[in-house]
């Protein structure tokens, strides 16, 4: 493997911009990556070698001619299979749609097409993306990258896998109840769930308009922090389709004053038992940010998780007719 594939975005794209690699060199990279652990994870669940090779060429020639889009042109990516992408099939992990090829992108998948990435294929999801682990009846099972016996998570295990496998720099996840979030942690990556409402739900398996809305967020996923601001800066934004996107403005982490934050920590969430090993993880990052910040507080036991998890339980199992109609429902798109 190419020791650049395990740096992050920014890293690839500074790469990119000094000419050290060519887009087409990054993403052949990236596909051998991709072929040399997929058999393994399961993670990547359709390809586009043929267009993005072309999508990478044309990306080499607008970067000689100066003109290079944004800090991703030229960048590959996966998409999570919930997520719509012209031209490449696009299940959901549903059976009524394991044909299913789209017309057009999401919202949040076209933006960064027009910003330059380049998509290499789609990530495993479990049915409608609606579970905590990654197995579908079209698809099979993704595995932990970190031990095959393991689960990445869910419902973007997938995208969490192959990120984590340097297959690719970043990839969107969605989050219902966690669907970014345990994934990312399972699988040792940055993920990020976006306030409700910046990035528009058009083009996702559960459409606007759901249920759900107010709960569910695209979001970027990455293996670094600082790769999650510039994607989400170039998905996030009213599209004038999704009536629950709304013009949230969105500040530079970088001008974050760290001696003004009030951080809180807990080690239990009153849901699952912590491992000794990410107890110590946990409470070695709070004394590092507590010579940072303003103030670190220790709490016994929050509930959060646990009202998380009871959120996502009642619409996976408790609400069986709510997933009969989204069935059906995205069985006729």
């Amino acid at each position: 493997m190419q020791p650049l594939l395990a740096t992050s975005l920014v890293e690839q794209a500074a790469a990119l911009a000094r000419g050290d690699i060519s887009s087409r060199e990054l993403v052949l990279a990236h596909f051998e990556q991709i072929a040399r652990v997929n058999p393994l994870l399961n993670a990547v669940v359709a390809l586009d070698s043929d267009s993005a090779l072309a999508a990478a060429e044309r990306a080499d020639g607008e970067r000689a001619r100066g003109r290079a889009r944004s800090l991703v042109h030229g960048v590959p990516m996966t998409i999570k299979d919930g997520l719509d992408t012209a031209g490449v099939v696009s299940t959901g992990g549903t059976l009524g749609r394991a044909q299913f090829v789209p017309e057009r992108d999401a919202t949040a998948v076209a933006r960064l097409r027009r910003a330059g990435a380049i998509l290499l294929g789609k990530t495993n999801t479990p049915e409608l993306t609606l579970y905590y682990d990654t197995e579908n009846l079209i698809h099979g099972r993704t595995r932990n990258p970190y031990d095959l016996a393991r689960s990445p998570g869910g419902s973007s295990g997938g995208a969490a896998a192959i990120v984590a496998a340097c297959g690719a720099p970043f990839d969107l996840g969605t989050d219902t109840g966690g669907s970014i979030r345990l994934p990312a942690h399972f699988c040792g990556i940055a993920g990020l769930k976006p306030t409700s409402g910046r990035v528009p739900g058009t083009g996702l398996i559960i459409p606007p308009g759901s249920p759900v809305d107010a709960l569910t967020q695209i979001g970027p996923m990455a293996r670094h922090v600082e790769d999650l601001y510039p994607i989400l800066r170039l998905i996030c934004g009213p599209d004038d389709e999704d009536a629950s996107a709304v013009p949230a403005p969105l500040r530079d982490p970088r001008r974050v004053r760290l001696e003004r934050l009030r951080v809180a920590w807990y080690v239990d969430n009153g849901v699952f038992a912590v491992t000794p090993e990410v107890r110590a993880v946990i409470r070695n990052a709070a004394r590092s940010l507590g010579a940072a910040c303003a103030r670190v507080v220790r709490h016994g036991e929050l509930r959060v998780a646990a009202q998380s998890l009871d959120t996502e339980q009642s619409i996976c199992s408790r609400h069986d007719p709510l997933i009969f109609q989204l069935r059906r429902l995205v069985g006729r798109l």
